[in-house]
C-alpha cells in the first residue's frame, strides 16, 4: 500500500473513533507518513507506515515513554501494555485498524 492510501485509510479509522481528539502529520513523502494522533486519556499514538521498506510501526506514548506499541522490526510483534518493553512475536501482520482497536480497548477498561 502506498504511503498516501495508508495515510487516507489511517485518517478514515481515527475519524470513526471516539478515543481520538487529533491527527496531525508529522513527516511525509511520496514512500513514507508519520502520523501523531492526540488521544482523550492525554496520551497519543505515533504512527509510520513506508511503503519501499515496508516499515511500519506503531506507538502509544505518555508521559515521554512507550506504553503500548506494534512493529515489524525483525518481524511483527507487540509491544503490551503490561510490559511494554518486551516482544512478543505474532506470525500475521499487524495492521493499524487492529492497533487502535487494542487501544479503544484500553482506555475503556
Amino acid at each position: 500500500m502506498n504511503a498516501r492510501e495508508f495515510e487516507r485509510q489511517a485518517r478514515e479509522l481515527c475519524a470513526s473513533s471516539s478515543i481520538i481528539m487529533r491527527v496531525i502529520v508529522l513527516t511525509e513523502s511520496i514512500d513514507h507518513t508519520q502520523l501523531r494522533i492526540f488521544l482523550t486519556d492525554l496520551s497519543f499514538v505515533d504512527v509510520y507506515h513506508h511503503q519501499i521498506s515496508g516499515k511500519a510501526a506503531y506507538t502509544q506514548i505518555r508521559d515521554d515513554r512507550r506504553v503500548f506499541g506494534a512493529d515489524n522490526k525483525k518481524g511483527w510483534h507487540w509491544h503490551p501494555y503490561e510490559d511494554p518493553q518486551r516482544h512478543d512475536f505474532t506470525d500475521d501482520e499487524i495492521t493499524f485498524d487492529e492497533f487502535l482497536k487494542r487501544v479503544e480497548e484500553n482506555l475503556s477498561k
